[in-house]
């Protein structure tokens, strides 16, 4: 069975954005929801909503889609992941990702180069921090360098593993989280036939270089979903949104794969000259079919059924540009109770366990 979860935020400032995202978290997991999900960006942490988050709810997991690897330290990653997973007896899912070499480069002052090969060593430096209680951990590796031997006493964190997840859209970021990871954190524009040719073999191949089992590894996808009973709004809001990632080359191959590359040109013209009405003129139906949802309130759990065949774990988001934080908070409201039916008539077929 799919797990669900729902990418969530608060708008407002001051303390009023932490209450007002605690309250949709709530809201989903009384859904049903399994998870809930934040994100970083350039002006905001990923770390300090979690805080609030895991005593705000009780038992949905609470995960990172995504925070940056880059912009902290090892040691400082695996403290706090130590503190967030203590607060929240357990719940917690790191997922970490470089960006792009820009990202990198400019925003975090890092070099940009073999981002795969420094989020897999990231990830080696937190397995062995995560054990400081066994002893002193060394490392000297081509990213990072620690030798660190405890002072005091250092009590074991609160899980034998923390599940850490890496992000990846391309083969060799893929193939990371195959080597090292204990899942790969799709991005919003996967479809099924890039997971199909592109992701599974990449996993495989990263799994096989560390001898280990692809079948572990989950694959958490983000599904954008535009739901309104005004069905052309919704499909302008997710033509929009899907219309900004294509005009990345980043997304090359996934639109290569699909034979869509004529529309990406036409898309990216349009991003660029700043037409907001070419863009989502130029996105076809195709394309928010295979990567999204248009829909009404009372049709989402068909379409996320349809897409969560392709996952392990599906978080649903709204469509990440184009609206307003205030206009985001509602959608993704409606996205939760467009979801608590559904969720209840599985909780119901779902056997008690013990």
């Amino acid at each position: 069975m799919t797990l669900l979860g729902i990418v969530t935020f608060g708008a407002g400032s001051g303390p009023e954005r932490f209450a007002r995202g605690d309250a949709l978290a709530r809201r989903a997991e009384h859904a049903g929801f399994d998870s809930v999900w934040v994100s970083e960006l350039y002006n905001r942490s990923a770390t300090i909503p979690m805080a609030t988050l895991a005593t705000a709810t009780e038992r949905v997991q609470i995960g990172t889609n995504i925070a940056y690897g880059v912009g902290r330290s090892p040691l400082m990653w695996a403290a706090e992941a130590r503190d967030l997973d203590e607060l929240s007896s357990g719940r917690i899912i790191l997922g970490l990702g470089n960006g792009t070499k820009t990202m990198m480069e400019q925003w975090h002052g890092v070099p940009g180069d073999a981002p795969a090969v420094r989020m897999e060593e990231l990830v080696v430096v937190l397995r062995k921090l995560w054990r400081l209680h066994e002893g002193p951990v060394a490392h000297d590796g081509r990213f990072y360098r620690l030798n660190l031997r405890p002072t005091a006493d250092t009590p074991p964190p609160f899980r034998e593993r923390l599940p850490i997840y890496t992000a990846g859209v391309q083969p060799r970021m893929i193939q990371t989280a195959g080597r090292v990871a204990d899942g790969v954190v799709g991005h919003p524009m996967f479809t099924k036939l890039y997971i199909d040719e592109i992701v599974r073999p990449a996993l495989a191949a990263g799994a096989e270089k560390t001898g280990r089992d692809p079948s572990e590894i989950a694959i958490a996808g983000v599904l954008m979903c535009a739901v309104d009973e005004d069905l052309e709004l919704a499909r302008r809001r997710l033509a929009f949104a899907a219309g900004q990632y294509a005009a990345s080359r980043v997304y090359d191959t996934l639109f290569e794969l699909h034979g869509w590359s004529a529309q990406k040109a036409v898309i990216s013209d349009a991003v660029r000259n700043g037409d907001e009405a070419g863009v989502v003129a130029a996105v076809p139906d195709e394309i928010l079919d295979a990567v999204g949802v248009v829909c009404r309130p009372g049709e989402l759990p068909e379409h996320v059924e349809r897409h969560s065949a392709d996952y392990d774990h599906l978080s649903l988001v709204t469509p990440p540009w184009g609206m307003t934080a205030e206009e985001a908070e509602s959608a993704t409201a409606v996205l939760i109770d467009g979801m608590s039916e559904s969720l209840a008539q599985r909780r119901e077929k779902t056997p008690v366990s013990g």
